[in-house]
């Protein structure tokens, strides 16, 4: 039991475990502010332009007109809600739009950070080429007095 408890600590604290508890509590304030910019900013524009309530887009299954949804549901009739379908799709659109442009904008802001740190960085020494042995071609120091592959005497 107690290695158990152990496994499950070392798991639980992790610092992946946590990176993902803090993940998605920032996703979740992030969907809260992508909600409201689309309920509160973006639909009304959207119902402003196209002047078209889509909530009041509805078909009851029984035959029968009905002024409203509410209507037709305080009347106990099945209702095929096609309008409320159209608002979630254009809902999903939106969100996906304003994720993005949020991945987008971070994306190039990462760019920029990378190119400055490049451009900061000094460039590399070329690489020198190694030193080789007249007699067997083996890479060899460039101190070195005798060849370690074939032990000739190198101080010529």
């Amino acid at each position: 039991m107690k290695k158990l408890w152990n496994e499950f600590k070392t798991f639980a604290f992790k610092g992946n475990v946590l990176d993902m508890a803090v993940g998605v509590i920032i996703g979740g304030a992030f969907g809260a502010i992508v909600t409201s910019l689309i309920n509160d900013v973006l639909m009304p524009l959207i119902g402003l332009l196209i002047r078209v309530d889509f909530a009041k887009w509805f078909v009851a299954l029984n035959g029968e007109k009905y002024e409203s949804l509410e209507a037709a549901t305080e009347a106990g009739a099945a209702v095929l809600n096609y309008g409320n379908l159209i608002s979630t799709v254009i809902y999903f659109l939106l969100v996906a739009l304003c994720i993005f442009l949020v991945v987008k904008a971070m994306n190039t802001a990462k760019k920029r950070v990378e190119d400055l740190k490049k451009k900061e960085e000094p460039a590399p020494e070329p690489a020198k080429k190694p030193r080789l042995c007249p007699y067997c071609f083996g890479e060899i120091h460039d101190e070195a007095t005798r060849c370690p592959h074939c032990t000739s005497d190198l101080t010529k």
